[in-house]
């Protein structure tokens, strides 16, 4: 598999926001009380970029683009032994956004926003498997302290695929040559192709 320089420019671009909005959110829920921060650090552009990736990239692509943004953000924030857990658990959604272009092919608010939810709920319930199988604690107990946390995932994560996910899937699907539809795609069909494109 080789990446063309565009799409690695727009993958970058993809983790490069993730990470310094992770950052910014992160850092400034430091300063919040302890119940908020369970929830402010739920809100953010991780999942959804990381989904988009995936639907747009494929699953590889989308899988490092989550992993990455936890990774080099935990750099600057507090990296540790939980690190690259949820790194692979973000990476899900990327693997989500590409099984959803697979199963759906352009699939409608609806229905992106079902699979917000299955995937954050996959998410969230492996977050907290790990947290409570890392600090010797019952799961019941670990999910019951984080449903503040799970319904800020919840909401944000489904609020943002079904919005601005869909926007940048169009405007990425605008700057890609091969991409059905994409405004390009007639010069990389080349002046032989028959396909009609939209």
């Amino acid at each position: 598999m080789t990446l063309r320089s565009r799409e690695a420019a727009l993958i970058s671009a993809l983790v490069a926001v993730g990470v310094v909005t992770r950052i910014g959110l992160g850092r400034l829920a430091l300063g919040l009380p302890t119940p908020l921060y369970g929830v402010l650090v739920k809100v953010g552009l991780t999942e959804t970029l990381a989904f988009v990736s995936g639907f747009v990239f494929g699953p590889a692509m989308g899988f490092l683009s989550g992993a990455m943004i936890i990774g080099i953000s935990d750099l600057f924030m507090m990296p540790g032994p939980w690190t690259p857990f949820i790194a692979a658990i973000i990476g899900i959604f990327g693997l989500g956004g590409s099984a959803v272009r697979r199963l759906r092919g352009e699939p409608s608010a609806l229905t992106l926003g079902a699979f917000a939810v299955l995937f954050t709920l996959l998410s969230e319930l492996l977050q907290n498997a790990w947290f409570a199988w890392f600090f010797n604690m019952p799961i019941v107990i670990t999910l019951a302290m984080g449903v503040p946390s799970i319904a800020a995932a919840l909401v944000n994560n489904t609020f943002l695929i079904t919005t601005l996910g869909v926007k940048v899937i169009r405007l990425i699907r605008n700057t890609m040559p091969k991409w059905p539809g994409g405004a390009n795609a007639r010069e990389a069909e080349g002046p032989e192709s028959t396909q009609r494109v939209s």
